[in-house]
């Protein structure tokens, strides 16, 4: 069962997508999962696709919406700020623990893509959650910087500085893609991920209206200043399940987690999988699901 749920970030509204275990009894307590969708992403996409999964083995799991994103309210519209989509997963734990079915010592939470990185980002200090996962994990903030002299980084952000300037006196807003956003725009050159990301984004395969393909480029600064791995040594204690394909481009940031991690933890392997196939290929969703399913059942 699947209802739409809205709970408070500070004065925002946030949109989510509430997932209840078949036989649902209000009565009893279940284990919770919060589920964060990629940086670009809405809860119908792929967040859904395993909330709905996980809910199929037991747990109450909830799906939505980063704030100033999809149906959840903020503003600027299309800000993509790492520091804020952390807290959105801390109101999101605060929403689990006032249902009255759901124990709120049992609350874990799952990331795919960039919300990988921002699970496992908040999940060192909020304590609430007791067991962390990912899928096809990505750190914004590294992947932003990537590998560019300083001084092109520094160049990347004194063109941001110049273009908050000019939106504050009124120039139209700098949106900026994060995928090909036509057929037309990929060659030989593009990279693997963007070749996927376009056709699960822009195609009927996973397109939803309220997932735009766009960011504000004014975003950026704090992309670039974000790392969701600062803490992972200090204080990531809970159990970590970092789930990647052995063809994905991105599988280095899974690898630098787990390498980062001095708790329980544990890198699973799905044979053949890319990044994207991640996402919503029945074959390697349903090996995901079962190793989750696994690790949530015997971590919170």
């Amino acid at each position: 069962m699947k209802k739409s749920v809205t709970f408070k970030n500070g004065y925002l509204n946030m949109a989510g997508n509430l997932y209840l275990p078949e036989g649902f009894d209000e009565s009893k307590k279940y284990s919770g999962i919060v589920v964060v969708h990629p940086g670009g992403g809405v809860k119908e996409q792929t967040a859904g696709v395993y909330a709905q999964n996980l809910s199929d083995n037991g747990f109450v799991a909830l799906a939505f919406d980063a704030s100033c994103q999809g149906e959840s309210e903020g503003e600027p519209r299309l800000l993509e700020d790492p520091y804020a989509r952390v807290e959105d997963v801390r109101c999101a734990v605060d929403y689990l623990t006032t249902l009255p079915y759901v124990d709120q010592e049992k609350i874990g939470a799952l990331g795919i893509c960039a919300g990988g990185g921002y699970v496992v980002a908040a999940a060192p200090t909020e304590r609430r959650i007791k067991a962390v996962a990912t899928v096809s994990a990505v750190d914004l903030g590294a992947m932003f910087r990537g590998e560019a002299s300083v001084e092109t980084q520094l160049q990347t952000l004194e063109a941001v500085a110049k273009q908050r300037t000019a939106e504050a006196n009124g120039t139209e807003v700098n949106l900026q893609t994060w995928a090909p956003d036509t057929l037309e725009e990929i060659d030989e050159n593009t990279p693997v991920l963007m070749r996927e990301a376009y056709d699960y984004y822009r195609t009927p395969r996973a397109q939803h209206p309220n997932s735009t393909n766009r960011f504000k480029f004014t975003s950026v600064d704090k992309i670039m200043s974000f790392s969701a791995s600062s803490q992972i040594s200090t204080y990531l204690t809970q159990p970590m399940l970092l789930i990647v394909g052995t063809e994905a481009d991105t599988r280095g940031y899974s690898d630098q987690f787990y390498a980062l991690s001095n708790g329980p933890k544990e890198l699973f392997e799905v044979e053949g999988a890319t990044h994207i196939a991640m996402y919503d290929i029945p074959e390697y969703v349903g090996q995901a699901v079962t190793k989750l399913t696994e690790f949530f059942q015997k971590n919170i």
